[in-house]
């Protein structure tokens, strides 16, 4: 993989769905990302999911579709498979992230006292750990191109949206 140029900061790009799920949104990123690549840039992939599963692996495969395992053993979305085989790409677990994972982490986070006896709130808490998800791929790509699963109305992505709109 090649580094992105020190002066270039990485670029986002979103991927949202209309009022129907389920249309190919991963199979169009797959493709933008290919495109990109003919062009010499460097990207990565990030799936976000708004279901409350910590992750796909127990999910009914006839409801969800089937799980993708990464190179370092992460159940994922079918989608990164798409992404790997449609790019270079190599992806793991800090390519998917659901609502039931980011939300874990800031529930140990107040279990471990981290928020100093605060109220823990969707915003800024939730928000700010999908903000810092994303922000992770920051400087090691040209472009990162963003899914979010669902539909852009789903009450459960909206904080997503918020933490994107950030």
């Amino acid at each position: 993989m090649t580094m992105p140029s020190p002066s270039r900061k990485t670029k986002f790009l979103f991927i949202t769905g209309g009022v129907l799920s389920s249309l190919g949104k991963g199979l169009a990123a797959a493709a933008i990302g290919a495109l990109l690549e003919s062009r010499g840039l460097t990207i990565t992939f990030q799936k976000l999911d708004p279901y409350i599963n910590v992750d796909p692996g127990t999910m009914n495969p006839f409801q969800h579709g089937e799980v993708y395992v990464t190179d370092d053993g992460a159940e994922t979305d079918l989608d990164l498979g798409h992404y790997e085989r449609y790019t270079r790409a190599v992806l793991g677990q800090m390519n998917n992230y659901t609502s039931g994972r980011i939300y874990h982490t800031v529930i140990s986070k107040e279990r471990r006292g981290e928020y100093h006896g605060g109220t823990v709130q969707v915003i800024p808490h939730i928000t700010d750990e999908i903000k810092a998800a994303i922000l992770q791929l920051d400087g090691s790509v040209d472009v990162a191109i963003i899914e979010i699963g669902g539909t852009i109305g789903d009450i459960e992505g909206l904080p997503f949206v918020e933490a994107i709109r950030q």
